[in-house]
């Protein structure tokens, strides 16, 4: 029996230290005291320090040439010679292809004879104007001496004005026929067609036989494309968002897909006032800038005489240097425009700075005051507002007065500090007001700066050697 109570006497024990045990936790969390008080938030840490920073617009694209012909015909007709092969190096006023010839060379006969028909006609009309001038000054004479009537002198008159605007018709029909001549003549030599400038040949689209449409009433036939294969660009598309913030003659880092390893040197040139914009009406709806930007890193480098490309590598012994690129238009790749360029300044990692509610910070500041006033609250913890909460207004706007602050570590004590921040680059941004060189600041863990810490807090520092 006397077994039987103690075993007893032990059960109720064990069911008395159980309660108590849950009473003592609901009144740690009734009372803060579970909400890591008087604990340690095991955290990593970081020294503010002066650096360089480069703000950064991101954006894609492709490579394309920055002067880019595009050759049409002027006449239409068969191609009956054709000198150069698609990626072929031309110089200006290399021989491209021929037109076939004969109809214009026949034009240029048929305009030919048409004018010295009119040369011909006019002689004729210049000898019939000499003869009314004859007649006309005959009966002038005979008119003022009264041996003829008023109306053969009219006559002759009126025939001798005829002639002159004969003759003035005929040099008029002259000149139209020797400007058609002239223009008959321009489209022969139209049929031969040269570079217009040095480059590459691009792209080839006719073949020897083919016929060609020219740019008289329609666009021509595209035949062929010469470009400056060592003048090549990146054609990209910026967000409306970072738009303004690029602005000409920005630099830029360009990375091209078929060159994984390699970055390249960049600079804007152009920036597209109109937007381009895909899905519209939709929410799927996207406004972008076009943004030209040149490739300054040396790149198809080759002998513009024979058109071949220099060695894959140049330089001697230390000099030796990476084969430069041979970009080709299409090529797609990325590009990072440095907007903005800031040294010297201190800087900390962007996990760093995050943000509070002060008025929330305040509001719970001032309640625990009246609770240590009054000695204990009358509100739950249900009733107050929780970390990264906001508090609402009577009419169900949200307020608050986030501001965005860092977290010190001084002391093994957490220190909240208001910062003012500027521009930022990949991994870190500028503070401009609110930190010194030195300071030593919080980044991490994510979840405990962004909700759990606040200023007082102890602090346990493990950095990664």
């Amino acid at each position: 029996m006397a077994k039987r109570s103690s075993t007893k006497t032990l059960i109720y024990v064990l069911v008395i230290l159980i309660v108590a045990l849950g009473v003592l936790a609901v009144l740690a969390k009734t009372m803060g005291w579970m909400d890591n008080d008087g604990s340690e938030y095991t955290v990593q840490t970081e020294i503010a320090a002066l650096r360089t920073i480069s703000q950064e617009v991101a954006a894609s694209g492709r490579i394309q040439p920055e002067v880019e012909v595009i050759i049409r015909p002027d006449v239409s007709g068969e191609i009956i010679e054709l000198n150069v092969i698609e990626g072929d190096y031309v110089r200006e006023g290399d021989l491209l292809l021929r037109i076939k010839p004969d109809i214009y060379e026949a034009r240029i006969d048929e305009l030919n004879a048409q004018l010295l028909t009119q040369r011909a006609r006019m002689e004729q009309t210049r000898s019939g104007l000499l003869q009314a001038e004859a007649e006309h000054v005959k009966n002038q004479e005979l008119y003022e001496r009264k041996l003829i009537s008023e109306i053969q002198y009219l006559q002759s008159k009126n025939n001798y004005e005829s002639q002159k605007a004969s003759l003035n018709a005929a040099e008029y029909q002259i000149e139209s026929a020797s400007a058609q001549l002239r223009r008959a003549k321009e489209e022969l030599e139209q049929t031969v067609i040269r570079a217009p400038q040095a480059g590459t040949i691009s792209s080839l689209a006719v073949e020897q036989g083919e016929r060609v449409l020219g740019q008289a009433q329609t666009a021509g036939t595209e035949m062929m494309r010469i470009v400056r294969m060592e003048q090549m660009e990146m054609e990209v598309e910026v967000n409306e968002n970072d738009i303004i913030h690029v602005s000409i003659d920005d630099t830029a880092s360009i990375e091209v897909d078929a060159y994984p390893n390699r970055s390249f040197e960049g600079i804007v040139t152009e920036i597209a006032n109109s937007a381009d914009i895909t899905g519209s009406g939709s929410a799927q709806q996207v406004t972008n800038f076009m943004v030209k930007i040149r490739i300054t890193t040396p790149h198809n480098l080759e002998d513009n005489l024979s058109g071949t490309f220099i060695p894959a590598s140049f330089g001697t012994g230390d000099n030796t240097r990476e084969e430069p690129p041979r970009f080709k238009p299409g090529m797609s790749g990325t590009v990072d425009i440095r907007t903005k360029t800031v040294t010297n300044v201190v800087s900390v990692p962007i996990q760093a700075v995050t943000v509070r509610d002060f008025a929330e910070l305040e509001n719970r500041s001032n309640r625990s005051n009246n609770e240590d006033e009054q000695g204990e609250s009358t509100i739950s913890s249900d009733d107050l507002p929780g970390e990264g909460t906001e508090t609402a207004s009577p009419s169900g706007k949200e307020e608050g007065d986030v501001r965005r602050v860092v977290f010190l570590h001084v002391d093994g004590n957490a220190i909240l500090r208001e910062v003012e921040t500027g521009i930022s680059d990949n991994t870190h941004i500028q503070i401009m007001s609110g930190l010194s060189e030195g300071d030593e600041v919080v980044t991490g863990s994510y979840k405990i700066l962004s909700r759990d810490l606040a200023d007082g807090d102890k602090l346990l520092v493990e950095n990664n050697k």
